[in-house]
Formats: C-alpha cells, sequence, structure tokens
C-alpha cells in the first residue's frame, strides 16, 4: 500500500497564502464593522457597490490572464445553472447575511457563527446525500455548540451578548459560507475552470441581482473619503484579493489544511476589533471562540485522516 502524499514545501506554499487571505478577511470584517455601524449606509447599497465593483475587476483580471477561455464557463446549461447557484446561493447570499449580522451585531462574534461553514458542510451531507457523521463529527458539533453558547452569551445563558437578529444572521453566514465552498466545486474541479474567473462571474452576477433590488446610482450616500477608503478595503482587501489567494493555495495545500488555516480570520478580526473598535470581551468568550476553532480543527483533523486511509487502501 502506497500513501498519496503532497510535498512538504507545496502545502507550505498554500499554507502561507491562506494566512495572508484569512488574515485579509479578519481585517476586511474590522473595517465592515465601522462601515455598517458608522458610516450609515444602506445594506442594499453597499452589497450592490461592492459586489458589482468587485464582479468587474475580477473578470478584467480574468480576460487578461486567460482571454475568451473567460467565457467557457457558459459552455453548457448545466454549467450555467451551477454558475447562478454559486453566484446568488453561496457568495451573494453569505456576503448579505454576514454584512448583516455585522451591522446588527459585531464583526467579532459574526466571524465566529461563519466560521461553523464546515460543520454544516457535514450536516449538509448527512441530509442531502444521506452520508454518516463520523465519530469525530460528533464530538467536533458538540465542542463547537458548547463553543458558541460561551460566545454568545458569556455564560449567562439569561442573555445574549449579541442581539437575537445578530445570531440569526450570523448562523445564516456559516449554512451560506458553506454553499459558498461547496457549490463551485463542479466548475472548479470537475469541469477545469479557473477559480478566478469562476469567483468574478460568480460575484459579477450577484452584483446584478443586487442592482435590481438597489441600483448603485439611486440613493447613493455621500461620497466621503472616508467612505471610499472604506469600500476600496472592503473590495480590495475583502472580496479581490482574499478569495482569490484562498482559492490559489488549494491549488498547494488539501482543502482540511486550508480550513485549518482559516482559524487566522476569526483571531485577527477578535484582534482588530479591540484595538480599534473598542470591543470589550469576557473569559467567557474568548473560551467560547478557542473552542468554536478546536471544534474545526477537531472535524478536519478527523476528516483527513480517514482520507489518508481510503487512499493507503485504494494504492
Amino acid at each position: 500500500m502506497k500513501t498519496v502524499n503532497t510535498p512538504t514545501g507545496s502545502i507550505m506554499k498554500g499554507i502561507f497564502w491562506a494566512t495572508v487571505a484569512s488574515t485579509m478577511f479578519g481585517v476586511s470584517g474590522t473595517v465592515l464593522q465601522f462601515i455598517s455601524q458608522g458610516q450609515d449606509i444602506p445594506a442594499s447599497w453597499f452589497l450592490s457597490a461592492r459586489t458589482l465593483g468587485a464582479g468587474v475587476v475580477l473578470l478584467l483580471i480574468s480576460l487578461v490572464l486567460y482571454g475568451k477561455k473567460t467565457f467557457a464557463v457558459f459552455g453548457s446549461l448545466r454549467e450555467i445553472a451551477w454558475l447562478v447557484a454559486y453566484a446568488i446561493i453561496g457568495l451573494g447570499a453569505n456576503l448579505l447575511t454576514f454584512y448583516m449580522s455585522v451591522q446588527t451585531g459585531n464583526a467579532a462574534a459574526s466571524t465566529i457563527l461563519q466560521y461553523l461553514s464546515p460543520l454544516f458542510i457535514v450536516l449538509g451531507s448527512f441530509l442531502f446525500k444521506h452520508e454518516r457523521p463520523l465519530r469525530s463529527d460528533m464530538v467536533a458539533f458538540v465542542v463547537a455548540m458548547i463553543g458558541v453558547f460561551l460566545a454568545i452569551t458569556r455564560g449567562n445563558i439569561s442573555q445574549l451578548a449579541i442581539p437575537f437578529d445578530s445570531l440569526l444572521w450570523g448562523i445564516g453566514s456559516g449554512i451560506t459560507a458553506a454553499g459558498y465552498v461547496v457549490l463551485p466545486r463542479t466548475l472548479v474541479r470537475d469541469n477545469g475552470h479557473s477559480p478566478i474567473t469562476v469567483l468574478g462571474w460568480g460575484t459579477l452576477i450577484a452584483g446584478i441581482v443586487f442592482n435590481l433590488n438597489h441600483p448603485v446610482w439611486v440613493n447613493t450616500p455621500p461620497l466621503t473619503t472616508g467612505l471610499l477608503a472604506s469600500m476600496s478595503t472592503v473590495i480590495l482587501v475583502g472580496t479581490i484579493l482574499p478569495f482569490s489567494l484562498l482559492l490559489y493555495s488549494s491549488h498547494f495545500a488539501p482543502s482540511d489544511v486550508i480550513s485549518i488555516v482559516d482559524a487566522t480570520q476569526p483571531v485577527m478580526t477578535f484582534v482588530l476589533s479591540i484595538l480599534f473598535l473598542s470591543l470589550k470581551i469576557t473569559l467567557a468568550e474568548v473560551i467560547g471562540s478557542v473552542l468554536v476553532i478546536v471544534a474545526i480543527y477537531l472535524l478536519q483533523r478527523g476528516r483527513r485522516k480517514v482520507t489518508t486511509v481510503f487512499e493507503e487502501s485504494e494504492n
């Protein structure tokens, strides 16, 4: 029997770029709270501007890199269906739910809730594919629930650390983040389309849908220096660069390793929120957040072991 291994140097390269991407997501989450709570901007206008702007830039990059292949994703009705599903159910819905969770609560708690997405992937596999959860999945689920309980109640069951609607939006962001990870796999892995191209079209389609609800030219807020700088940061540092780097890192490291590295995001968001947004957290919240991160690590590690055993038996 022979184990298929990814070269260590390649894995380290993937880990590096995934860490950079997760750090950028953490920075973006903090800036997002500044925009949503400090700039008095309608969520509908912000989402229209963010997705449309990012989509156009990403597709321009794709055209430079791949030329006419940028349009190959529309080669069949099946591919178009997957792309639209990814754009609306995955990417667009995730951006909306995360923004609303941050606007009604805070970036740190919202990031922790979104970080539960691997658990929702396992749950979805159980409900729709009837795949039996592993023992490690169950352990991770229990640990994660204890962590979420501590993080959102501060250990006091009689009150929430964040508003209830923020909690619901945050859970929604975790579910839609799972969709964001799963839905483009058919296009990228099975059909061989570039991640940048898929991301670009997905973002543009989501932007068009958001603009049908609130065009960017209608009720545009005052374009102050602070708003322009914040918007540019969210579009570039919070959308284009991290999504691209995360997809790029998948060429070098397994997805489970990348998911573990993604723990950088909530840690960075917590640190920046404390430093720049005067977030006050309790020991219970810290313990809860750590438990959530540990839970996802246990989940990914358990599944990686099973994958390794499977590869050994196949070879």
